[in-house]
């Protein structure tokens, strides 16, 4: 489980494709404290650290961790976000007693959507964000979203004649920084998943 608080930006160092696809991620943590078999999210992404080790020091504090992506992962996820050289926003997962600054978020990609416009309105960036038709009745204004793993909060909701919807956000200067959402551009493909509450709903009203 986790909040959608993105804690450290990691930069995919390899990518290895034989049975998974296995993933060396270079990261600010402290990989001493990261156990193996332990959960980080990855731009949204539930996976699982399969190994790990510590940089030389020659430059600078650092360490990395690998992953093992599956087939269903890679499809499900935004293409071109696990080649080598990408930068991932990471979160570790949420331990009992932390504080719960986003939202619930469960790691678990509901579909990709598209970035169709970046509009700057002062200091901060408005986004406006294509999602499939499959998650336009889940997204409302005011509601939570995660966004390449990113709790955030809808401004508006504009249905289209073709099923999808257009949400927008208001991306403010820090979170500019202390993610990948300083590298926006029209086009680009972006992990969605929706608030967790909206799921069960859907799926009690298609129960009856």
């Amino acid at each position: 489980m986790f909040t959608g608080i993105i804690t450290d930006i990691g930069t995919i160092r390899s990518r290895e494709d034989r049975g998974d696809t296995r993933l060396v991620i270079g990261t600010g943590y402290d990989v001493d404290t990261i156990d193996l078999g332990a959960s980080i999210a990855c731009s949204g992404a539930c996976l699982t650290v399969v190994d790990k080790g510590v940089d030389d020091g020659s430059n600078g504090p650092g360490g990395w961790f690998a992953i093992d992506a599956s087939g269903e992962t890679l499809a499900r996820t935004a293409p071109g976000m696990w080649d080598a050289g990408r930068r991932l926003n990471l979160e570790r997962a949420l331990r009992v007693g932390d504080e719960l600054g986003g939202h619930i978020v469960t790691g678990h990609v509901d579909a990709v959507g598209r970035i169709v416009a970046v509009d700057p309105v002062g200091d901060s960036v408005k986004l406006a964000v294509e999602a499939p038709a499959s998650l336009a009745p889940h997204i409302a204004p005011k509601g939570s979203i995660t966004l390449d793993g990113i709790s955030l909060t809808v401004n508006d909701v504009s249905d289209q004649p073709d099923g999808t919807a257009h949400f927008t956000l208001n991306i403010i200067p820090h979170t500019q920084e202390m993610t990948t959402l300083n590298e926006v551009a029209v086009g680009r493909p972006v992990n969605l998943e929706i608030d967790v509450l909206a799921r069960y709903l859907a799926r009690m009203q298609a129960r009856g």
